[in-house]
């Protein structure tokens, strides 16, 4: 990094959380979501012997990266690629990619047998599936929580071991349920002063995490350098129908997958043509978990997904827990005279830090809430 950007990045051990090094890292930005895995990128310059020495520390796989501003964790996640570069005047740069904490999850393939046969609250699910998941990082692990908050919704599950599904997979599809859940892996340094040791929590919200209990107020003109809607009827559609496993234990018939009902949302804005959604669980047998993925799809994207997008410049007001908070967004101009007073749930942030006479700046990513 530029010497005057605000940000540290620290790498550690995966498995111990032990500090290896604090490094410069240029070109940086870094993001991250709810519902999907967040990213960085990065390089660190090599300019002699000693900082290779250093950099050689750094190890894909096995290392992770946290990006500290103003004392708080702004970011925290898995180093899984580096390239080593080599300029025609033989400058040395080591770039770095990461993911954050939830990429975990798409690595891991659940190889034991784990049966909620009976009706389980999902949060208690989830929970479980995280712990085991995360039960080879020893200092590292997920912290699942809160084990007496619940979600009200009852499911069952099971999962086999040869089966080889990612818990990642696992996850999504459990959540992705009429009156499901969302997750995210926050990272925050222990409010204990004696610890001051680096958190990795897992944050359940259902339907929706929700942070804070105030707003936050972003003008044009003001406080919003850009901004962007996009309305796409690529991703929305007006009927649902979800695909299952194959069942059929007769051999001389055609085998099909177990198929959920046909649903519809039950409202959308305005008259619309049929436009067709569809999705494939293979791992699923059961109609009725089938008729609610397809039911949740179908509500979540009826017609058309607009998909709102702000930059903001960072400054002091800003905190670094932005996922799950809510923006009240207010626009004067000539697509919006009479002005738009909206508000929005944050559910996605994109982070440049101040680089070269480059502002710090963040793109919001937005829904309505």
């Amino acid at each position: 990094m530029a010497l005057d950007t605000p940000y540290r990045a620290i790498f550690c051990d995966l498995v111990t959380d032990q500090t290896l090094d604090i490094l410069p890292l240029r070109d940086v930005s870094f993001e991250d979501y709810i519902g999907r895995a967040g990213s960085l990128s990065g390089t660190v310059p090599i300019p002699d012997r000693a900082m290779a020495d250093r950099v050689h520390k750094i190890r894909p796989g096995r290392t992770t990266v946290y990006l500290e501003r103003g004392g708080d964790l702004w970011w925290g996640g898995i180093v899984w690629t580096t390239t080593l570069q080599s300029s025609d005047r033989g400058v040395l740069t080591l770039s770095v990619q990461a993911a954050t904490f939830d990429s975990y999850a798409s690595r891991r393939r659940i190889r034991k047998e784990i049966k909620f046969t009976q009706p389980t609250d999902q949060f208690v699910i989830a929970r479980t599936l995280w712990r085991d998941l995360s039960e080879g990082l020893a200092e590292s692990a997920i912290d699942v929580g809160d084990w007496e908050e619940k979600s009200d919704v009852l499911r069952t599950a099971s999962w086999r071991y040869g089966d080889e599904i990612v818990y990642q997979e696992a996850l999504d599809q459990l959540g992705a349920q009429v009156k499901g859940f969302e997750y995210q892996i926050l990272v925050y340094r222990d409010p204990d002063p004696g610890k001051n040791r680096r958190v990795r929590e897992l944050r359940l919200g259902s339907p929706k995490i929700r942070t804070g209990a105030t707003d936050m107020v972003f003008d044009r003109p003001g406080a919003i350098l850009s901004y962007s809607f996009s309305d796409d009827a690529t991703r929305g559609g007006t009927a649902a129908l979800a695909r299952g496993a194959t069942t059929n234990g007769n051999a001389a018939t055609e085998s099909r997958p177990t198929l959920s009902d046909l649903m519809t949302p039950d409202k959308i804005d305005g008259d619309w043509p049929p436009l067709d959604l569809s999705s494939d669980h293979n791992d699923v047998s059961d109609k009725a978990t089938l008729n609610s993925l397809a039911k949740a799809a179908v509500d979540e994207a009826s017609g058309s997904a607009v998909i709102p997008e702000i930059s903001i410049r960072l400054g002091g007001i800003v905190p670094p827990a932005l996922l799950g908070r809510t923006a009240r967004i207010r626009i004067t101009d000539e697509w919006h005279p009479a002005g738009l007073d909206t508000r929005y749930r944050i559910v996605g942030v994109k982070v440049r830090p101040a680089e070269r006479g480059r502002p710090d700046t963040a793109e919001l990513a937005l829904e309505e809430a």
